[in-house]
């Protein structure tokens, strides 16, 4: 039956948020990335009637070139992670840790932070933030956020944006790796970045971008395949973990993010040449889809704010296919790469990706979805 969405309805497993979990042993997350960035391994999905399941190839993310046609297009999210972790102590004593979220809307210098200890940091508390080399800067804590738990710090008024606040993040900050990384190393400020990370204010990157070297690119666009940039600043919401059971009402967080009329063309013409829209990484794809569903199912320029779930039942309106990294048991991430080839099958996939030990998450190894593997029900119309 068709859903809303143009696509197929759900099943009632594919709605609950259970059938989304599976069992990851801890060695298989991954805590540093291999050098060099393309040597990475890459799962390819290959068509639903190419044989019994879990129908994968195993190659590496370098023979991403290899799967490309001349005349696709590449669309990659161009944010640029801050080093927004930074630490800080209360003048009683006493260390406190903050990450730097986003600009607190109507407040000049005002910044939406996570802080640990939370519970100690009430309002008018006064901090001082402190790095090596650095002298001391004093913030303030003016308010806090029920939605996210998180404190409003009032930094200098100057510091209004993530453009303007990256200068001081770069002389005190830190690059805020997910929690379940727990080997750091200077080399994460440059590594943990992609290659293309131009407008700064993401707090965690872009992922799947992160297997694409200068190499791999060079010898991508070689081939004739096109590359295009979009931006959406990856944001807490992105991790936060699904707490309701029944996906049927699922909301998120919204993403701001930045469709410009030169993409908007690049997509025009790809698709004028018979080409295909490849998003690389899951937040490409949210700033495809969420800005064409808010067009009527077109894609427009927009700038501003986002929010779409994207799960088993949805049709694409543009994005034909999909590089991803290897994502957390019942994550939105999950649910959107399930929308592309089904749950089952993707579930089928990560287990064999498990078994033949494949590094999962953040640094880990990479998926390619072409269009032909895509379910036909979630495939873009003419």
């Amino acid at each position: 039956m068709p859903s809303e969405t143009g696509g197929v309805d759900p099943s009632d497993s594919d709605l609950r948020l259970s059938s989304y979990d599976f069992a990851l042993p801890p060695e298989r997350i991954a805590q540093r990335p291999v050098e060099p960035r393309h040597a990475a391994r890459l799962l390819v999905v290959d068509p639903p009637d190419a044989g019994p399941p879990p129908q994968a190839r195993h190659l590496s993310a370098w023979d991403l070139q290899h799967e490309l046609r001349p005349g696709d297009l590449l669309v990659v999210n161009d944010t640029r992670v801050l080093r927004a972790r930074l630490e800080a102590r209360r003048p009683a004593g006493g260390a406190v840790e903050l990450l730097v979220l986003e600009p607190w809307p109507g407040g000049q210098g005002q910044w939406l932070c996570l802080a640990r200890p939370a519970k100690k940091l009430r309002h008018g508390d006064s901090l001082e933030v402190v790095a090596d080399g650095q002298p001391p800067l004093t913030v303030q804590v003016v308010g806090s956020d029920p939605a996210t738990g998180g404190r409003i710090v009032q930094f200098p008024v100057q510091f209004g944006d993530a453009a303007a606040l990256e200068p001081l993040l770069l002389r005190y900050g830190a690059i805020p790796l997910p929690p379940y990384i727990h080997e750091h190393d200077a080399s994460d400020n440059e590594r943990y970045q992609t290659r293309y990370a131009a407008r700064p204010g993401a707090v965690a990157a872009p992922t799947a971008g992160l297997h694409l070297s200068d190499e791999l690119l060079a010898a991508i666009q070689a081939r004739g395949v096109k590359l295009a940039t979009t931006t959406l600043h990856v944001g807490l919401g992105t991790f936060r973990p699904i707490e309701t059971e029944d996906l049927s009402a699922l909301e998120l967080h919204s993403e701001w993010v930045e469709v410009s009329p030169a993409l908007v063309e690049a997509v025009a013409a790809c698709r004028a040449r018979g080409g295909r829209v490849i998003a690389i990484g899951t937040t490409s794809v949210r700033s495809l889809e969420a800005v064409a569903q808010l067009h009527g199912g077109e894609l427009c320029p927009h700038t501003g704010p986002v929010n779409l779930v994207i799960q088993p039942g949805y049709r694409f309106a543009v994005v034909q296919g999909l590089l991803t990294n290897f994502h957390l048991p019942k994550s939105s991430l999950l649910l959107l790469v399930s929308a592309l080839i089904g749950r089952e099958r993707l579930l089928a996939l990560y287990a064999e990706a498990i078994e033949r030990r494949y590094r999962f998450f953040s640094y880990g190894d990479a998926m390619w979805i072409a269009p032909e593997a895509v379910l036909a029900a979630a495939r873009p119309g003419p």
